[in-house]
């Protein structure tokens, strides 16, 4: 069987730049970038009529994207990204004061900060379980079993994390958490598209981003609440669904966001069925190997040994003894940028910096070979 060729030809992006960052903001096709113009033409050719067929459309956009993640209807509703899922599942739950809300070492900034901002508001805590790149799914499941007791409020735990792009064994974790009576609260900001059907592991609240790896238009993710918890689960803005009973219609009208993005957002995923996804991601998932390995090499480090990492992202250790300040980070990526004409990502992670690959259709070992004769000379 042959390899499938790169296709940068269905995307916008600039030729002359070396994209090497999809897992942060994604990249819309051309398609679908043409089918959200002409949604938003028709928005301002009749802004009445356009807000009058809002609820229809919306409706049957969410019906295709819960079937992609293979989710009950009923259950799903759509939010502009995970850390809003996130928020809206917190505000759902009971938090005691002197209760906890418990996370690993891997979790999203934004997601530690929300749980600090409950914990607060709510006279709980936070407590922090520390995971290394390098645990296997038994210790995973054994480090977090060790903190959860009578106190804990609720469990908040990655799918596949993004500062380490390591998968957590979810369906474990959230079955001990059922065994606890403890909510589980999963975020799975990039597991739409990386692992098939990520929302069926048994959790009370997962959310997902449909902008990274589908590629969908930005400000589209979906949040499955299971049915307990439906009722209790409120958008974070109150607006005229405040009482409606089904949790779908009571996310969905916002007011006058911008619903062309969520409208537009299945065209992307019959692009990817179109790339033969499946296939595709399997041949990026070896492309991305050993483009990692061709980057460490030229930088005289090594690809991070990640137990279980996700299917096309990877880390590559920076050749520092120490993990630079934000703003020095900031000015790397910007001088990468500027100088070599390459977008990518700094992470850190346990007091090692790495620079965090992470690919899509558009991309070619090439891309990685580049910037391995490039990047050493900005260290």
């Amino acid at each position: 069987m042959t390899v499938l060729s790169p296709r940068p030809d269905l995307w916008t992006l600039d030729p002359d730049v070396l994209h090497l960052n999809h897992g942060s903001f994604g990249a819309v096709p051309r398609r679908t970038q043409e089918l959200l113009a002409l949604l938003r033409a028709e928005a301002e050719a009749n802004p009445m009529r356009w807000f009058r067929s809002v609820p229809e459309r919306l409706t049957a956009s969410r019906l295709k994207l819960a079937a992609y993640l293979q989710t009950d209807p009923a259950g799903f509703a759509l939010v502009p990204n995970a850390s809003a899922g996130v928020t809206a599942a917190l505000n759902a739950i009971p938090i005691p004061a002197g209760s906890k809300l418990v996370l690993t070492n891997h979790a999203y900034g934004a997601v530690l900060y929300a749980a600090e901002r409950f914990a607060k508001a709510n006279q709980a805590e936070v407590v922090v379980v520390d995971v290394p790149l390098e645990a296997d799914d038994d210790a995973v499941v054994a480090a977090v079993e060790a903190v959860l007791d009578e106190r804990t409020a609720a469990l908040i735990v990655d799918q596949i994390s993004s500062a380490t792009a390591m998968v957590f064994p979810i369906r474990r974790l959230a079955a001990l958490c059922r065994s606890l009576g403890i909510p589980s609260i999963v975020d799975g900001a990039h597991a739409p598209a990386l692992l098939d059907a990520p929302a069926e592991d048994g959790a009370d609240f997962w959310t997902g981003n449909f902008h990274k790896w589908p590629a969908a238009p930005r400000a589209t993710a979906g949040l499955v609440v299971a049915e307990q918890w439906r009722t209790r689960t409120l958008p974070l803005i109150v607006s005229w669904s405040e009482y409606d009973e089904r949790l779908p219609e009571r996310f969905d009208q916002q007011g006058t966001a911008d619903y062309a993005s969520w409208i537009a957002a299945p065209e992307s995923l019959r692009v990817l069925e179109e790339l033969e996804w499946p296939r595709r991601r399997s041949e990026l998932s070896t492309m991305i190997d050993e483009g990692a390995k061709v980057l460490a090499k030229a930088l005289g480090t090594s690809v991070a040994d990640v137990a279980h990492p996700a299917a096309t992202m990877r880390l590559v250790e920076l050749p520092y003894a120490g993990i630079p300040s934000v703003e020095a980070g900031e000015a790397l990526k910007a001088r990468v940028s500027a100088e070599l004409k390459a977008e990518i990502t700094l992470t850190a992670f346990d007091g090692r910096p790495f620079i965090r690959l992470s690919a899509h259709a558009y991309n070619s070992l090439q891309n990685y070979e580049v910037l391995a004769g490039r990047l050493p000379t900005v260290l």
